[in-house]
Order: C-alpha cells, then structure tokens, then sequence
C-alpha cells in the first residue's frame, strides 16, 4: 500500500465498552460478534473514561564511538495492563480487584431469622488467581474484541469513599504470557484491517 487517503470511517469512537472476565482456560470469544461464551461474566457498568489498555515494550540500545545515534536497538521485555473503575459492587467483582480472596456466609447475631450476611476476605501473599479477560468495543457497525488470556490483578486497590460520588472498583490487571498462546490480540470485522482490499 502507497499510503491511506484521508477516510473519516476509520476513526474508531468506543460508544459501548464492555469487560467480561472468567477462569483461565475458559472459551474464548470465536470471533468479533460470536455470542460470548458462557464462562465469561460482564463485570456490569464502569466508569465513562476510566478504560485503557496500555503496551508497554521496553528497549535497549547500544551506543557506538562512531555515531551520535544509537547504533542497534532491541527490546528486552513486554508488558501490558488494562485498567477500568467498576461501579458495580458484587462478590465477583470484589474477587477480580482483589485478585481472589474467600466469601463467606455468616449469620447475624441477634439478627431476624433468614438473614445473611457475608465476609470476604483478600488472598494471602502467594494466593492471587488469574483471570481471563476480554474487551468489547462496539462503534456503529464495527466490532472489536480484545482477549487476554491470562491476567493478574497487581496492583494494590484505592478505594474513594467520598460522599459525593460513587464508590468504584478499581480494577487494574497486569497480562501474564507464555509461550503456548498470545500474551493479548484483537478480532474485529472492520473493513479497514482487509488487507488485500
């Protein structure tokens, strides 16, 4: 390709967005709008502007005598996180921001028969779970699907209690790799990544 033409139906605008999470190993999404498989659970709503998804590759370079510019270039790591505000509280959500952790049933004392309440206790150091993830974006008719197979919430977890907004989740989630499967990619049936058109 000698090089793209100005075309305003390429600017993505992400209208809907949504995060979906489940056990390592599950079904992925078989394409950009495939029914989503079972084990994947929508964390339900976030927050407008909290979602990103951020590669980081790192680099080095060697340096010569014989130039001002580096003279080779090679990249040593890769990382990647997503990060998004979860306005939803539930159980499986606080388990996604703390990166597992136990729930229990307790009973009130001295409260009215049938009541329950509930416990959750974060994972012990050593006891964090990974999780799949996938991104939906959806604008107009296009779709795209980011699948990270492996994710691992690694970041400690700040929570607001301010009385003037609601209180979020943060979940912020660090893709694991491996060499049997890619570390994140994206399905999409947008017309601009034809190749061959």
């Amino acid at each position: 390709m000698a090089g793209e033409s100005a075309n305003n139906t390429q600017i993505v605008i992400p209208q809907i967005t949504r995060i979906f999470l489940a056990p390592v190993g599950s079904t992925a999404p078989a394409d950009a709008t495939a029914a989503m498989p079972e084990a994947l659970r929508n964390v339900g709503l976030t927050t407008e502007d909290s979602l990103k998804f951020n590669s980081e590759p790192n680099f080095e370079q060697v340096r010569s005598a014989q130039s001002s510019y580096p003279t080779r270039t090679f990249q040593t790591t890769d990382a990647a996180t997503v990060e998004v505000d979860l306005q939803q509280w539930s159980g499986t959500n606080f388990q996604a921001v703390y990166g597992g952790g136990e729930i229990t049933e307790i009973t009130p004392a001295g409260g009215p028969v049938g009541a329950k309440h509930y416990r959750f206790a974060p994972p012990k150091i050593g006891g964090r779970s990974e999780i799949m993830a996938v991104i939906e974006v959806i604008d107009g008719g296009k779709h795209y699907r980011y699948v990270f197979p492996r994710c691992m919430q690694m970041e400690g977890v700040s929570k607001d209690l301010a009385k003037t907004k609601e209180a979020v989740l943060p979940l912020r989630l660090a893709v694991q790799g491996g060499d049997e499967l890619d570390a994140w990619y994206v399905m999409t049936d947008d017309p601009a990544f034809d190749l061959t058109a």
